[in-house]
């Protein structure tokens, strides 16, 4: 039998997620939700939304995060942690506040946020700060007694997030055709941010051009290529390229775009492309319609192979890497001494985000962290 392991000051984990329509008519309401407070009409929700009319309606991403819901238990079961595991969402059902309120009912006082975002930014980290910062307001106004809210460090260069993808680019390798295998390019592929978001993002110390978000995707980048290389023998050039990219078109955001470095790198020769979506915890609809489907379309345009590596999803070594995080912490928060586990030159991100970090443009309350209201 396995050690029994101690979570405790923590009774409960909540997965924090971003959410997703589930049918054809959730999709505006859901838009909605996501752009609330900009003003943009219901034509153009309905014009946004055919990304996700082309899939029925239907947004991959709460099935993957049942998917990891279910692979998480089954970890925490099977290594004696007894740690019931809650999920919420930002944008949809089950929504965040709602959760949070079931969570205090049964009696949940001290709590630790898994958010599906393994970088620093303001959209992938403060703001679930603000999201549960907003709910905790809304439970404290229904008289309900708070909880203690932590989260859960940044998880990018833990082990058990990169060797999935690292074994995901070998498969998609593997899958080129031989006579151009050896020469592909890896293109490591994120969600693009505006510039100012990027320079600001982790804390204060690490602001500057890109910030702790790009250092961060490159970190990782360099890990996953280097382990290539040593478990093929070849050295696949590679670059950090984006996607996804919204809002106005006179503010500047990340580049180069994931269909712009396509057309370079054939127009250089290159002869394939692996299309490895380092930034995304799940194959959810900015993977399978950037990538899977515009990304690729332009490919063929050209006449070049691509291939799209797998992103992490519900594999079990990245559940047996929450346990480990949630242990780690809980060791922290007991006062005992901890080595935490990060692969990489950046070592393991900070367990508090501080004052500063990954600033929004209009402040507002943020829960978990140290200007947080809710101590």
């Amino acid at each position: 039998m396995p050690d029994v392991l101690d979570a405790s000051p923590y009774d409960a984990l909540l997965l924090l997620s971003f959410g997703g329509p589930e049918g054809p008519d959730d999709v505006v309401p859901f838009l909605e939700n996501v752009t609330r407070g900009r003003g943009i009409p219901k034509e153009r929700l309905k014009e946004v939304g055919q990304h996700y009319f082309l899939f029925g309606g239907v947004s991959p991403i709460n099935d993957q995060n049942r998917a990891l819901l279910d692979a998480l238990r089954k970890d925490f079961a099977g290594h004696c942690l007894d740690l019931p595991v809650y999920w919420g969402n930002r944008n949809w059902a089950p929504y965040l506040t709602d959760t949070l309120r079931e969570m205090v009912r049964d009696g949940r006082r001290r709590i630790l946020v898994l958010a599906t975002s393994a970088y620093a930014s303001y959209s992938g980290c403060r703001q679930y700060r603000e999201n549960l910062a907003d709910s905790l307001a809304a439970l404290e106004a229904e008289g309900l007694q708070l909880p203690q809210v932590d989260k859960l460090r940044h998880y990018f260069n833990h082990p058990g997030f990169v060797e999935p993808m690292v074994d995901g680019v070998l498969r998609s390798l593997a899958d080129l055709p031989e006579d151009v295998r050896d020469g592909a390019h890896i293109a490591f592929c994120t969600h693009s941010i505006p510039d100012t978001a990027a320079d600001t993002s982790g804390p204060v110390e690490e602001h500057g051009d890109g910030g702790a978000y790009v250092a961060q995707h490159l970190d990782v980048a360099r890990l996953i290529a280097d382990a290539v290389r040593e478990r093929t023998g070849v050295d696949h050039p590679w670059q950090l390229v984006y996607q996804s990219r919204s809002g106005a078109p006179h503010i500047p955001w990340l580049e180069p775009d994931i269909c712009d470095h396509l057309e370079e790198r054939h127009a250089a020769g290159a002869p394939a492309v692996v299309m490895a979506p380092i930034g995304f915890v799940s194959d959810h609809m900015e993977v399978l319609y950037d990538l899977d489907t515009e990304a690729t379309a332009k490919a063929q345009e050209l006449g070049l192979p691509v291939r799209r590596s797998a992103t992490v999803g519900a594999d079990p070594r990245f559940a047996a890497a929450i346990r480990e995080l949630v242990v780690e912490r809980a060791r922290t928060e007991r006062g005992q001494d901890v080595t935490p586990c990060a692969l990489g030159a950046l070592g393991a991100s900070h367990n508090l985000c501080p004052v500063g970090c990954c600033p929004a443009r209009a402040p507002r309350p943020a829960a978990a962290g140290a200007d947080s209201p809710y101590a």
